[in-house]
């Protein structure tokens, strides 16, 4: 099974596997923990599944659904779409302003996601997030293989 073969990936390079979406899934793998949209299983169902695992919620670029996360008790609250994306369609468009407002009310764990590159990491890094989300600037690059492209956020 692919879950498993990217667990012993995960495990190897000594980085957490967290699955998407799916906190039975996350469960069945024994995943570092799960990651959830807004449209996915409620937080509290996911982490009585999970128990001592990570559970991480996406909040888009809303203080309140944040505010929901930090009371429901979420390992990490994300926030996105910084920029453009290859990834996904952008249906939200978040700014650095919501990590520094974040931070004042929480010291849950923040990511930033999409379009995060070489050239725009190190803001979102500069202004509260702690954890960057970062998938077609190292998989769908056409300049760089993913390795170099890894590098370049060094």
């Amino acid at each position: 099974m692919i879950g498993e073969k990217i667990k012993n990936i995960c495990k190897k390079n000594k980085v957490k596997f967290i699955v998407n979406d799916d906190p039975l899934l996350a469960l069945k793998l024994d995943a570092d923990g799960c990651h959830l949209g807004q449209k996915d299983m409620n937080i509290k169902i996911a982490k009585r599944i999970l128990g001592k695992k990570i559970v991480g919620i996406t909040c888009h670029n809303s203080i309140n659904l944040a505010k929901k996360a930090t009371k429901a008790k979420a390992d990490y609250i994300a926030f996105g779409a910084f920029n453009k994306s290859k990834t996904k369609k952008t249906k939200y468009v978040a700014s650095v302003k919501i990590l520094n407002k974040v931070k004042k009310f929480t010291k849950t764990p923040t990511v930033a996601i999409g379009g995060i590159n070489a050239a725009n990491y190190k803001n979102l890094l500069l202004n509260n997030a702690n954890f960057l989300a970062i998938s077609s600037y190292i998989w769908k690059n056409k300049k760089y293989k993913p390795l170099q492209a890894i590098e370049r956020l060094k």
